[in-house]
């Protein structure tokens, strides 16, 4: 009986050679080997991306961030429920959804828990849910999330929820990933100072204020606000989506939530909403005004913008990495220890050690 088994598993396991064909045609076990393959920078996922990459460049892609413990995998959980509800005579779209969650210092594994908020969406064929590690890496995201949403593109998922590690004040990468970036406040996690900080409220496309009916919402929704209406004024200056646009149109003060039409185009103003994600509480005002700012992306040719200052950041990294590796390949050991050692020995400082291996003179 092992033999029959053996060889209908066989039959199942997709060839690597083909995992890019069994991606396009709807093969939901290649597309979770080819997410592995990914993940793990193998040659044979970099082979399939450059075969799928012209069939990307659809999707919707949503980033969830904000703060530990402000309810982002309920509020990812709830929004992919209603994305895969039929709105009037329009189909449920199909729905990815990678959670990024942090890897241990010391151990390096991770636990890998989002999927425990998400089972009301087990069994749904329309929705892929991949939880992935950071392995290390800074900026709520890990260092393979942006091609393992171009594998979830190219596998016609129409909209890609991103959930971050929840850092708190730093986890600026999504800005330059995601197409509409949701920053998740909720109230009684700090003072008022914490929700107006730069870095993370400035990435904001849609602010969500979760866990809605809890002491406190009053105060946080004011400070949030507050803090929008003072960053209104002024010159209209993007950087957070790589993007840098100071053509020095000025922005009355106005309803956030809305599309301000100037000399430059219109400006959108990220809207403050509240939501109950455990009870389902104002998610059809959420994805209506993450249809809205969708719609806005496209009318105002920023979608292409950021799709073109997306690839050219995702360009630069690859850069970096294959220039240091085939450095690295280049350079002999026993010569890179010695710098090492005249380094720590204080006969040199950092800057003359790396001018010193790139240049291979010796200083």
């Amino acid at each position: 009986m092992a033999r029959p088994l053996l060889g209908h598993l066989e039959r199942l396991k997709p060839d690597m050679e083909s995992l890019a064909e069994g991606v396009l045609g709807g093969n939901r076990l290649a597309l979770a080997r080819l997410l592995t393959q990914v993940e793990n920078d193998t040659p044979t996922g970099r082979a399939a991306l450059n075969d799928l990459f012209p069939f990307t460049g659809h999707a919707h892609l949503i980033g969830v961030t904000g703060a530990p413990g402000t309810g982002k995998s309920s509020l990812v959980n709830q929004l992919a429920r209603h994305f895969r509800q039929p709105q009037g005579e329009q189909a449920p779209v199909r729905v990815g959804i990678l959670a990024v969650d942090p890897s241990s210092p010391f151990t390096g594994g991770a636990i890998l828990g989002d999927r425990v908020r998400m089972r009301d969406l087990s069994g749904d064929p329309g929705v892929f849910i991949r939880s992935m590690a950071s392995r290390g890496s800074l900026g709520g995201l890990a260092s393979a999330t942006a091609s393992l949403v171009l594998a979830l593109d190219a596998a016609g998922f129409e909209t890609i929820l991103i959930e971050t590690v929840g850092a708190g004040q730093a986890e600026v990468d999504i800005a330059r990933l995601a197409h509409t970036t949701l920053v998740v406040e909720a109230p009684g996690l700090g003072d008022d100072i914490q929700a107006i900080k730069a870095g993370i409220l400035e990435i904001a496309d849609i602010l969500v204020i979760n866990k809605a009916d809890r002491p406190g919402v009053e105060n946080t929704e004011r400070a949030l606000r507050g803090m929008l209406q003072l960053a209104m004024p002024g010159p209209r200056v993007f950087i957070h989506h790589g993007l840098a646009d100071s053509s020095g149109n000025t922005r009355e003060r106005m309803e956030p939530g809305t599309a301000e039409a100037v000399a430059g185009g219109p400006v959108w103003h990220p809207p403050v909403l509240r939501t109950v994600a455990t009870e389902a509480s104002g998610i059809v005002e959420l994805a209506q005004e993450i249809s809205r700012h969708k719609k806005y992306l496209k009318e105002s040719g920023d979608w292409e913008r950021r799709e073109r200052a997306r690839l050219q950041t995702d360009l630069q990294l690859l850069l970096q990495s294959a220039l240091l590796n085939r450095w690295q390949a280049r350079l002999p050991e026993s010569k890179y220890q010695e710098v090492v050692n005249r380094l720590s020995q204080r006969e040199m400082s950092p800057w003359q050690a790396v001018q010193l291996l790139i240049e291979g003179e010796d200083r």
